[in-house]
């Protein structure tokens, strides 16, 4: 088929309209919970200093958390909080058994260690999936882990829109903790064959080409170009970057050059609009599943 052809059938991968299923889906199983046992996931939230965007991070993380009928703890602490302020209010939230899901908003300040404080969480209400316990069952496959939400989301989406990956390539670019890594690993885990691509590799565009899936987490905006794609391939689109334009505004675009690769692949996801919803309604799903877990209920499937 040309690739004119294959522009003719591409599908956009509407991540918004898929969050927003799966927050009702969180929503009826809350309900359920607490109906049935008792039960109301609950969600903290902790944010050092007024970072803008952190902020309208965790409005929209509190606000969803209601909507989906579960509990929002917040806790907003001043931009000079000392390191051992912060982890003994990590270690109150650890032992509070309305609290099932800890998340601290990164970056934080710099008289913080970030992972020492990321490391106090409790593995079991670590809904991030960044404690190093969560990433070892990760990768061994032991152990029921609690996995990183924007990884999670890309996995329901290329699930949605291909059903079965067993066998595929995927490429992702990309190499963090955050997405890279541990996106690697569910896509191991769903039987693909996976490499795992950075700025160092050599003949990137080739190798992109040779992908049926293919993932950007690299942080670059509009890094991978239309002909790096795979005619046919499904391109999930991680990045988020802000640019200027002509007119002394700015624009949201992916790591992805959205209109090329658009014309060439199968599907892709957009930006914004397509990997972003995913991520806190991923956020929810874990907070769900970590609160069974705590109480021994078996999870629902999302």
């Amino acid at each position: 088929m040309s690739e004119a052809g294959i522009a003719e059938i591409a599908e956009i991968i509407d991540g918004k309209a898929f969050a927003a299923g799966l927050r009702a889906r969180i929503g009826e199983a809350a309900e359920e919970l607490q109906a049935k046992h008792g039960l109301i996931p609950g969600l903290a939230v902790v944010l050092v200093g007024e970072n803008p965007a952190s902020q309208v991070y965790v409005r929209n993380k509190a606000k969803q958390t209601r909507e989906a009928g579960m509990a929002s703890f917040e806790h907003k602490l001043a931009v000079d909080t000392r390191q051992d302020e912060l982890l003994d209010l990590i270690r109150q939230l650890n032992d509070d058994p309305a609290v099932h899901g800890i998340l601290v908003q990164l970056p934080l300040p710099d008289q913080i260690d970030a992972q020492a404080v990321l490391d106090a969480i409790a593995p079991a209400k670590d809904v991030d999936g960044f404690h190093i316990i969560n990433a070892g069952r990760l990768m061994t496959g032991a152990g029921e882990p609690l996995v990183p939400c924007t990884p999670l989301g890309c996995t329901m989406l290329l699930k949605d829109r291909l059903g079965d990956l067993n066998g595929l390539n995927a490429v992702i670019v990309g190499r963090s903790n955050i997405v890279g890594k541990p996106m690697a690993m569910l896509l191991l885990a769903e039987n693909c064959t996976v490499t795992v691509a950075h700025s160092r590799t050599r003949d990137l565009p080739g190798l992109c080409r040779t992908a049926d899936i293919l993932v950007a987490a690299v942080g670059r905006p509009e890094m991978i170009r239309g002909d790096w794609v795979k005619p046919g391939a499904t391109v999930i689109d991680v990045g988020i970057n802000r640019i200027d334009t002509d007119d002394g505004k700015t624009r949201l675009v992916g790591d992805v050059a959205f209109e090329e690769a658009a014309q060439v692949a199968g599907a892709i996801t957009p930006v914004p609009g397509g990997v972003g919803p995913m991520t806190i309604a991923c956020l929810l799903a874990n907070t769900v599943t970590a609160a069974c877990r705590q109480a021994g209920i078996e999870p629902p499937s999302f």
